[in-house]
Parts: C-alpha cells; sequence; structure tokens
C-alpha cells in the first residue's frame, strides 16, 4: 500500500513510523512543505520539549483538553502518557517528569526526540520529502490523488492530513463535505500598561488566581510580570479556556489577579490585623509578610495608598482593607494579547463529530484520516498538546496499516 502523510510534525512523523512499523509492505510518504521536520518539537518547552504529562489516568488528563476532551478518553485508553513514555524510552530516550508534571528528556534538549523521530523513520523507511507544498487533493478510486506543486499527480491507498492550523487544508476539506470550526487563538498572554507592573518585568509570583468578572473563567498557577503585561501558566490555562470568549471581547477585559492563589480577602484581613499587632513598630515597605517579590509588595502597597515609613501600627481601617483587595482581587484593564510563540496554538478546526476517534479516519472520506491541531482540539500547556498529536499519530498510523 502506498501511504501519503501531508506533514511533518509531531502527529504526522508518529503516524508515519507507526504506520510503516505495524505493516513493512506499506511504502509512507511524509510531505513537508518547509525546509525540515518536526520545527515545532524542536522549539518546544525552551528548546527542551515538553514531550507529555505525568498524567497516566485518562479521566484525569482529558480534564485538561478545553476542546477534545470528551473525543480523546478512548484514544488516551488505547495511547496515553504511559504509552509514550514506553515508546521513548525502547528506542533509548529516557523522559524525566519535573514538579509540575511536565515530562522532558532527560538531555533537556528537544534535538534528542527529533533525532529519535527521525532515527526511527529512516528505520522503518518511511521516505521524507521536503520543500513538497501539496497543494490539491482528490479522491479516487480506492485511494487518492496528491498533487504536489510543480508535480503530476501521484495515487496513494490512503492519505493522512496532519498539517496544524493550516486554513489552506480546512479549505480543501471543506470541499470534501468536512466543517470547520472557525480558528481562534489560545495560548496567548495578556497586554496591559497598568503603572503597577511598570518596569517589574521579570518578577514571577508561584501561585496566583486569575479570572474574568461575571463569567466562569478562572485558572490558578505561577503568573509572571513581563514588559506587555502578564503571562505564565495561569494566564495560558486562562486563555485556552477562554480562547472564543476572550476572542469575542476582541481581548479587551477586567481580569482580577490575586496574587496569594486561593486565600480569600477576608482570610487576609485577619493575617494583616494580626501582623499590625505582631510587627507593630517595623515599617510595612520594609518586609513582605506574603511569598512576593519586595517590589511587587511595594508597588501594591502604593496602589492602597499607602505612605512609605508607615509602621504597621499607624495603619488605619481603610488602608488595612485596600492592602487586602490588592493582594487578593487587584483588577488590571487588558488591552490586548501576545502570542506565546513557544507553544503556538488554535482552538478551531474540523468538527469532531465528523472523525472515527477509534481510527482518526474521516466519517466523510473513505481512507482519509485527520490527526493533530488539524482537529477542533487543544489543551492547556503542560505537554498536552503533544501528547494529543502522539495518540492521533499512533492510531490514525495503526489504522492505515491495516489491509482494505
Amino acid at each position: 500500500m502506498h501511504i501519503a502523510i501531508v506533514g511533518g510534525g509531531a502527529a504526522g512523523f508518529f503516524a508515519a513510523i507507526t504506520c510503516a512499523e505495524a505493516n513493512p509492505a506499506c511504502r509512507v510518504t511524509i510531505f513537508e512543505r518547509g525546509k525540515a521536520v518536526l520545527e515545532k518539537v524542536r522549539i518546544s518547552g525552551g528548546g527542551r520539549c515538553n514531550v507529555t504529562h505525568h498524567c497516566f489516568d485518562a479521566r484525569t488528563l482529558v480534564q485538561y483538553y478545553p476542546r477534545g476532551s470528551r473525543e480523546l478518553l478512548g484514544p488516551f485508553l488505547q495511547f496515553g502518557p504511559e504509552q509514550t513514555v514506553d515508546w521513548f524510552e525502547r528506542r533509548g530516550v529516557a523522559l524525566k517528569t519535573e514538579a509540575d508534571g511536565r515530562m522532558f528528556p532527560v538531555t533537556d534538549h528537544s534535538q534528542t526526540i527529533v533525532d529519535c523521530l527521525q532515527r526511527a523513520a529512516q528505520q522503518a523507511g518511511v521516505q521524507v520529502r521536503l520543500g513538497a507544498r501539496v497543494e490539491r487533493i482528490h479522491p479516487d478510486v480506492d485511494g487518492w490523488q496528491v498533487q504536489v506543486a510543480g508535480e503530476t499527480p501521484a495515487f496513494f491507498d490512503k492519505l493522512l492530513l496532519a498539517t496544524g492550523s493550516s486554513t489552506a487544508t480546512w479549505e480543501l476539506l471543506r470541499t470534501l463535505g468536512h466543517h470547520i470550526v472557525e480558528p481562534v487563538p489560545s495560548l496567548f498572554t495578556f497586554n496591559t500598561k497598568d503603572t503597577r507592573l511598570r518596569e517589574l518585568s521579570g518578577l514571577s509570583v508561584p501561585m496566583a488566581q486569575v479570572k474574568v468578572p461575571g463569567v466562569k473563567l478562572e485558572a490558578q498557577g505561577p503568573l509572571l510580570v513581563t514588559h506587555w503585561g502578564l503571562s505564565g501558566p495561569a494566564v495560558l490555562r486562562l486563555s485556552a479556556w477562554g480562547a472564543r470568549h476572550l476572542h469575542t471581547l476582541d481581548y479587551r477585559f477586567p481580569l482580577e489577579v490575586n496574587w496569594l492563589g486561593g486565600t480569600s480577602t477576608a482570610d487576609i484581613i485577619e493575617r494583616l490585623q494580626a501582623l499590625k499587632h505582631s510587627q507593630a513598630k517595623k515599617t510595612v515597605y520594609a518586609h513582605v509578610p506574603f511569598e512576593l517579590p519586595l517590589r511587587l509588595w511595594q508597588r501594591l502597597l502604593q496602589a492602597a495608598d499607602v505612605p512609605e515609613i508607615l509602621r504597621w501600627a499607624d495603619l488605619d481601617k481603610r488602608q488595612l482593607n485596600q492592602m487586602a483587595l490588592q493582594l487578593t482581587a487587584a483588577t488590571f484593564s487588558i488591552a490586548g494579547k501576545s502570542t506565546f510563540k513557544e507553544e503556538f496554538v488554535t482552538a478551531g478546526g474540523v468538527q469532531l463529530k465528523e472523525i472515527n476517534f477509534k481510527t482518526f479516519a474521516s466519517k466523510r472520506q473513505p481512507s482519509l484520516f485527520l490527526a493533530g491541531e488539524i482537529l477542533d482540539i487543544d489543551a492547556i500547556t503542560g505537554g498536552f498538546n503533544f501528547q494529543a498529536a502522539w495518540t492521533g499519530g499512533w492510531l490514525a498510523g495503526k489504522a492505515m496499516a491495516e489491509k482494505g
């Protein structure tokens, strides 16, 4: 059988290897329009490649997917993070788990993962064609005509599209009867010019809570102050879950930040009142009584109208209440977003009801398979998007290897 795979990313490569290993009689060709394959794998995780997440329970794992959680349960039971770890380790690549559950190669270099995948593909006899832009696909009797730009069409028995968030591919699929959920950005950072954050770029808080007032959108995690506003896992998670809603707001909305995680305003007022007595003679600005950077603490005090020379004993009720609000419910005006380039993901793609998730085959077109970000599936950061790619690629590869 001749198998065509369009797209040389994580899902496409994994499918190609799986198919070729499962059925050596298959002649598998990857068509990649760029100059290199696995580019997103190469740059992800700051060049370390966050391969997957140490969440081996499928029912827990699906909770990290704003879109696709219900559909992915069955596939994850077949091939989830545990199987991914085993797959790489059997090929000589050990993975390690960090404190937050993210898994990386022990080498801390994404090239380790790229080399492993390329070596496995080569050993399995997969042909990789670079600079090969597929501009047309057409269903033929018992297969597909695939036309690469500048070449005559070639026949393939089965076809996998794993082109990521490709508008051109989505348009081709529309002509074949598929419906596309319009894509919007996911995993982005928030822009704000709030003076409380001025010159604080690089500061981080280990556990903050962020939410959009008036809607059920909130997330927790580390929070990072950047040159343009706010980033870090808490913001990225919120952007993923709120991708469509924030798009309708044109990325202009109020953001409420609890710098102390889930601690309530009432609890912080009590703690501040206790400090008013226990630290009575000390200057409020001198020391941080919470796990916050000193400069951030001092900016929040300025916003609460607390003078620099004030002692704890001299805090009045209004100042104390304002301090509590700045710590637990500081509102920032968000005026735009910035792309989180390493983890660029979109919410949108082929409607999931049009896919058979036992095989990742199209329900509209026989012998057509779809995997990766071409589907309306996405996750928060932490290795979850790659896991969806490995899983989809593996199941599609197995299915394509079968005769008939």
